[in-house]
């Protein structure tokens, strides 16, 4: 089918009416909103900033705890003495050895726990709420404006026609009709008529102030202990975070203080054997300084034996240590890192689960939101169609009804023009035969003129 130009600019007659009608066809054929009237919902963006960053609970790298630099086992190393001439010498007394001093520790600051001192914020106190009585809650005020509604010249209001007609019958049966007495008794009776009605109304309007001052400091009450609540657990999850540090400084402290207290221990040993070593060698000498040089080099060579023997079993057991000291720092390490691990794991999971209900709340607004588009757009399409194709067989009707109306009025011009000339024809005849007659009339007379 031949694509027909639907533009009705400058287009008149059967040319405009087929351009309109192919135009309504379009539309009901259409299988999608025209470019400019679809609805483009906006979609939520995810935003780096609405994420949780992973490395926000992460804790920080923390250099692992290095053990106390290794005794040196060289300087308690003992060399042999020299043998030396047998002399006479004076037995060597051991002198003063200095009692041992215990290594004391002191606590550093980050090891004391400060306790968390904790501060009612501004809304957690409640504040009494006060008001001031609404006048409309008073009896005169009421009065007042039920007063207001007697007027002069006019009809008296419902609630004080009757006490004033009461009161005026019974004026009249006493005789005090036109009397002072009884203009007194008619506003007596209008007082007394309005004052239950004003003090109902004034109850009404007090009630209802209470209420809402009631419902004022309830809500007051609520907020300020919501606030209140939240500074509480403010203030444990502080108190924990700083007794937890200071466990941690106090476990290191203390662990740094027994690795000096074990070293200088071993240190005092040591210096106390070798002093030993050489009083008893300087005291052998004196026991035997009477022998033979023999004897001497015999008893220094079985003493060098004997210092050599006990240097070597002295650095086997420093080494020993020093082995522990750094294995035991290394697992207290790997401990912690297990832990600092552990923990960042977790958070990273909880930050990574969080992450992911965000995504998928986003996700799930923006299908919500694209869905609600799409359901407007096919609804705005199936209204322009049924729209298009009510008009499209409107046009058709009215074509229908044009050409119904041009063929009855061809039929009823042809119908009048065949009696027109049905008419014609007969006058003409009509003409003819009295012309006819005329000549026969005119002849005849001619022939017997009278």
């Amino acid at each position: 089918m031949a694509e027909q130009d639907t533009t009705l600019t400058g287009k008149t007659g059967e040319e405009l009416e087929k351009a309109i009608v192919s135009k309504t066809a379009e539309k009901a054929e259409a299988t999608a909103l025209p470019e400019g009237t679809v609805i483009a919902p906006q979609k939520i963006e995810e935003k780096a900033a609405e994420l949780m960053d992973e490395a926000a609970g992460q804790l920080p790298e923390q250099a692992p705890i290095q053990p106390a630099a290794p005794i040196d086992v060289a300087q308690f190393e003992q060399v042999a003495p020299t043998p030396t001439e047998a002399a006479q010498i004076e037995p060597a007394k051991v002198g003063e050895v200095a009692p041992a001093q215990a290594v004391a520790g002191s606590l550093s600051a980050e090891s004391l726990m400060q306790a968390a001192q904790g501060q009612l914020s501004p809304e957690s106190i409640a504040v009494g709420a006060v008001q001031e009585l609404d006048p409309r809650a008073t009896t005169q005020y009421q009065i007042a404006e039920l007063f207001k509604s007697i007027e002069d010249g006019k009809p008296l209001p419902a609630w004080a026609a009757a006490p004033v007609r009461n009161a005026t019958a019974l004026m009249q049966q006493r005789g005090l009709g036109a009397s002072s007495m009884a203009a007194a008794a008619a506003v007596n009776a209008v007082m007394e008529s309005g004052i239950p009605i004003a003090a109902q109304d004034a109850q009404k309007y007090a009630a209802i102030q209470l209420q809402n001052l009631s419902n004022t400091q309830q809500a007051v009450m609520q907020n300020a202990a919501a606030s209140a609540q939240m500074d509480v657990t403010n203030l444990n999850n502080r108190q924990a975070a700083a007794a937890n540090n200071a466990k941690a400084f106090l476990s290191l402290e203390i662990q740094n203080l027994t690795n000096e207290q074990q070293s200088a221990t071993i240190s005092y040993q040591g210096q106390l054997q070798a002093m030993l070593t050489d009083a008893a060698a300087e005291n052998a000498a004196e026991q035997f300084n009477a022998k033979s040089q023999n004897e001497i080099d015999m008893f220094f060579s079985e003493l060098g034996t004997q210092i050599e023997s006990a240097t070597l079993n002295r650095k086997a057991a420093v080494e020993q240590y020093n082995v522990s000291q750094e294995n035991s720092m290394a697992q207290f390490n790997a401990q912690m890192q297990t832990a600092r691990d552990q923990f960042n794991s977790n958070m990273s999971v909880q930050i990574a689960q969080s992450n992911a209900q965000w995504r998928r709340d986003i996700n799930t607004a923006n299908t919500a939101t694209q869905n609600a588009a799409n359901q407007v757009n096919a609804q705005n399409l199936l209204n322009l169609t049924q729209q298009a194709q009510a008009n499209l067989w409107q046009v058709y009707r009215d074509q229908a009804a044009w050409n119904l109306q041009i063929s009855e009025n061809n039929l009823s011009r042809a119908h009048n023009a065949s009696l027109q000339a049905m008419a014609i024809s007969a006058n003409a005849d009509m003409y003819d035969d009295r012309f006819d007659d005329y000549l026969i009339v005119k002849t005849i007379d001619n022939i017997f003129p009278g």
